[in-house]
């Protein structure tokens, strides 16, 4: 698949760029679910991945009200102390997880973790193929089987955005394996880490993230819920790591291209073993904690159907488009957006249908810009992400 981020189709998108996100979002995607996701307008989903459940209140406090993944779980302590401090959990489907099928602090289950790159073989062993799409979808009917009234995460691997993605071994550059898996889950995720990415290919573009998002909703025809994964500390690298400000892009990022939920992992091995590195990051944290807390105050907004051709835009800098999503909520208008690209831009936005002049706020920025006849414009610097409000009469 050839995807509107590769070089030539730029030069067509860079006028003009705004996203239509999935068809799941026009409606609480999670209504199909007893006992899954908060049905909630003001509920998002904002989790964690693999985390110690006696850091869950902390996370909490960060904005946080999902744990994916509890490291040989659940068990009935980690169960009981997500409970204590009021998190929500995803989680594999084992002895445990059945005995707690009433239990709302399990909101859906799991399959193991990126099935689609090279299985290890063991200690020394190597690498075997990927598990194949077909036990997925086997597994996935078991799971259902059990227990229908949750849904099914499954999270897969960079070889979603990147092709060349080496740890996907004979598997390597098949996109087309990506249908078939999305058989074989309710919730389709995947991870991407550009910013302490240490291939040059990858390394430093973020655009990555909302490549696979866009895949993702494509390869499932939005008939499926799109989730995330988002980095925030070294990981792997020895110095390398997203600042604040570029986490937030790779959040808006995914959002304005159809992500439904966010997974931060918070994982680092570089310089020594940290599995709640985030926590230990004051900055990062401070960070974090204020992307989640704007994305729970627009919540309703996130949740309500996103408008189609209603927006054009136009970018100064010709490499550096901009893309946005245009959402309508309590009588005012909202745009979110984003540079896509390294560089400085100045965006004209036009919305022919807002006549007359208007006061455009720019969230959380204590600032304001004048629309005149549906048009306003505003300054992007690197990888900078602008949210507006336009209220229907001034």
């Amino acid at each position: 698949m050839r995807s509107i981020y590769g070089g030539i189709l730029w030069a067509v998108f860079a006028v003009l760029f705004v996203h239509t996100s999935n068809a799941a979002s026009a409606e609480n995607a999670y209504t199909q679910w007893k006992n899954g996701p908060s049905v909630q307008d003001d509920f998002f989903p904002i989790s964690v991945w693999l985390q110690n459940p006696r850091n869950a209140a902390r996370y909490r406090a960060a904005g946080f009200n999902t744990y994916v993944g509890l490291w040989r779980g659940p068990t009935e302590a980690q169960l009981a102390e997500l409970k204590s401090a009021g998190m929500k959990v995803i989680c594999e489907q084992n002895k445990v997880g059945l005995e707690h099928l009433n239990d709302p602090t399990i909101i859906g289950w799991m399959h193991g973790d990126e099935p689609d790159n090279a299985q290890s073989l063991g200690n020394g062993k190597g690498y075997g193929p990927p598990i194949l799409p077909d036990k997925i979808a086997e597994d996935y009917r078991r799971i259902t089987a059990a227990d229908p009234s949750r849904p099914v995460l499954l999270n897969l691997g960079q070889g979603v955005a990147w092709d060349g993605w080496h740890g996907r071994g004979v598997r390597t550059n098949h996109p087309e394996d990506y249908p078939e898996y999305a058989r074989g889950g309710d919730i389709i995720s995947f991870d991407i880490y550009p910013a302490s990415h240490d291939n040059p290919d990858v390394a430093g573009n973020l655009w990555y993230v909302p490549k696979g998002v866009e895949r993702l909703v494509t390869w499932t025809e939005g008939n499926k819920v799109v989730w995330n994964c988002i980095e925030c500390t070294r990981i792997n690298h020895p110095s390398a790591k997203a600042t604040p400000h570029q986490v937030k892009c790779e959040v808006w990022m995914s959002l304005i291209h159809g992500s439904m939920g966010l997974i931060y992992f918070v994982h680092e091995w570089q310089p020594t073993f940290n599995e709640a590195a985030l926590l230990s990051d004051g900055d990062m944290l401070r960070g974090v904690t204020a992307i989640n807390r704007q994305i729970h105050q627009l919540a309703p907004v996130l949740n309500s159907p996103t408008l189609a051709n209603t927006l054009h835009i136009s970018s100064s800098h010709s490499e550096v488009p901009i893309a946005a999503m245009v959402k309508r909520h309590g009588g005012s208008v909202y745009v979110f957006a984003v540079a896509m690209r390294q560089g400085a831009t100045k965006a004209t936005f036009s919305i022919p249908e807002i006549q007359g002049k208007h006061t455009v706020e720019v969230l959380g920025e204590d600032r304001t810009l004048d629309m005149q006849g549906g048009v306003f414009t505003d300054e992007f610097d690197l990888w900078d992400v602008h949210l507006y409000r336009v209220a229907d009469r001034d």
